[in-house]
């Protein structure tokens, strides 16, 4: 990780009329030290924006970790390739060069995160307003916290958890793993803590500054910690709902519901709400730069209209799923048939010979019903749609998971969601229930499906079964050599082992 920072002369994306101006303006500002930076407001607002700069790399949010949400059974890789097939499979090494840049990646950020921390504190006013001072630190905060997070539960078990920076010693890098996850998870809380004291609401932040850390986004994630913590000691179920309620409680956030809800779904997804009352924390994207998502995820070549890249094809499992009467399922299932706007026509989704299971995902083509709305180069297929990272429902499926997995009654938050779909409610919700709303919520999203089943128990059985495309054929083989023990986790990057000079240990059985 080089000590060299990286100024923005723009964080935000500004809409107007549904058009979108530069999410990021990246310049290089020289390497600077104690003696020649923090000595300006801007200098630490340069500092802090920064942190952001990652989040446009194609392997962070636009593919990245999405190859190993790709091992679930909502979707299959779609144009074989042999590395993303060996992930899905359960045979990968870590050495891929889909993923392992990530984690380095990761860590460049909490390193700019810590920099600003100890670099900031003790500023006083005479270099930078307090306003700007708190926010400064707690963006810093919430990106460490939630890069460790990202890293945690995909890295880490009760056996090792993953490197812990000393914030004391910035120069040292080769760190040791963490005694267990559940040690990061306990560090992680305490970032989104200080965050959350730090951090302005969202509501608070004028336009130029949407995109920013904000309070509910650290409350957010302290929920997911806690929901995955819990997976360890149930007692975190308690402190999950606590933090969920107060991103609930709030008055900052509500479902997109106007009683029609196929149109209310399908707004979720559409740039018009990119900070509407759902979004709570979302890559920030443009028709230049920001998440490829939407792209990666369109058809391959597009009809011949456009460059999509085709991954991430759903399957027949997911899509029978839904229940009848689901509005959620035409949304976010497009087969042969379903009608969209692409690029200004009217246009009847059919299968090419580059599909594999006669379904895309349809979640984010919103974008695409305008040409201008879309990167012209399609080697970078992003849109103008922020692709969410965490969203409003989810916090409500959380909330609702905890609470069931507590013995409480869930139905009230689980039920919100259901009816927003056009489903009628539940009375005394099963956790069976939960894990099938929230299935069909959160497909295709950054949520990870994965990661739901491995710690629900679940993976081993689900990945004893084929996958099926639209048709009944079988597009993915059972894949027996899924091992609980030693697959609950992903390798370590062998070359941040090579790295570390034997400081890192790989996972077990990897």
């Amino acid at each position: 990780m080089k000590n060299k920072l990286y100024i923005f002369l723009s964080l935000t994306l500004f809409i107007v009329c549904s058009c979108s101006e530069d999410f990021l303006d990246l310049q290089p500002n020289g390497a600077p030290s104690s003696d020649n930076y923090w000595q300006s407001e801007d200098q630490v607002v340069a500092a802090a924006n920064a942190m952001y700069a990652p989040f446009t790399e194609d392997i962070m949010y636009g593919r990245g970790y999405f190859w190993y949400i790709n091992a679930s059974d909502d979707m299959v890789t779609g144009r074989v390739k042999s590395e993303p097939d060996n992930i899905k499979n359960f045979i990968n090494t870590g050495n891929e060069s889909y993923t392992k840049n990530i984690w380095a990646l990761k860590y460049k950020v909490i390193k700019r995160a810590n920099e600003v921390i100890v670099n900031v504190a003790d500023l006083g006013e005479d270099v930078v307003s307090t306003e700007v001072k708190e926010r400064s630190m707690g963006e810093a905060y919430f990106l460490s916290g939630l890069m460790y997070l990202d890293l945690a539960y995909r890295f880490g078990d009760q056996n090792a958890g993953i490197p812990i920076v000393d914030r004391e010693d910035l120069s040292d890098y080769n760190v040791a793993r963490a005694e267990s996850v559940e040690v990061n998870y306990e560090y992680i809380i305490s970032e989104f803590e200080k965050a959350a004291e730090l951090l302005p609401y969202f509501s608070e932040y004028s336009s130029e500054n949407m995109g920013r850390a904000h309070k509910t986004a650290a409350y957010a994630f302290m929920a997911k910690t806690y929901l995955y913590w819990a997976q360890y000691d149930a007692s975190k179920y308690a402190l999950a709902i606590e933090a969920a309620d107060k991103v609930i409680n709030s008055g900052e956030h509500a479902l997109i519901d106007t009683d029609s809800p196929s149109e209310d779904y399908k707004a979720v997804f559409s740039s018009a709400n990119n900070w509407g009352s759902e979004y709570i924390w979302s890559v920030v994207s443009s028709t230049l730069t920001g998440s490829i998502l939407p792209g990666v995820m369109f058809e391959n070549k597009g009809w011949g209209l456009y460059n999509g890249w085709g991954y991430f094809q759903p399957t027949k499992e997911l899509y029978d799923e839904y229940e009848e009467g689901d509005v959620r399922r035409d949304i976010t299932v497009f087969k042969d048939g379903t009608v969209f706007t692409y690029f200004g026509e009217e246009f009847t989704w059919y299968q090419t010979s580059n599909n594999e299971t006669g379904y895309m995902f349809g979640k984010y083509t919103e974008p695409f019903s305008d040409q201008d709305r879309v990167n012209p180069n399609g080697d970078k297929p992003s849109t103008d749609l922020n692709v969410p990272l965490m969203r409003f429902a989810e916090i409500l499926l959380i909330k609702a998971e905890a609470q069931i997995a507590s013995g409480l009654n869930g139905d009230e938050a689980l039920n919100m969601v259901r009816t927003r779909a056009g489903l009628s409610a539940l009375s005394g919700a099963t956790l069976d229930d939960l894990k099938h709303e929230r299935r069909c919520e959160l497909a295709g999203e950054w949520t990870d499906r994965h990661f739901d089943l491995v710690r629900w128990g679940d993976a081993d059985e689900v990945y004893n079964q084929e996958l099926h495309a639209h048709d009944g054929t079988v597009v993915w083989e059972a894949r027996p050599q899924f091992d609980p023990e030693i697959h609950h986790v992903w390798p370590i990057p062998p070359d941040e082992i090579s790295a570390s000079l034997g400081v890192l240990t790989q996972n077990e059985g990897w």
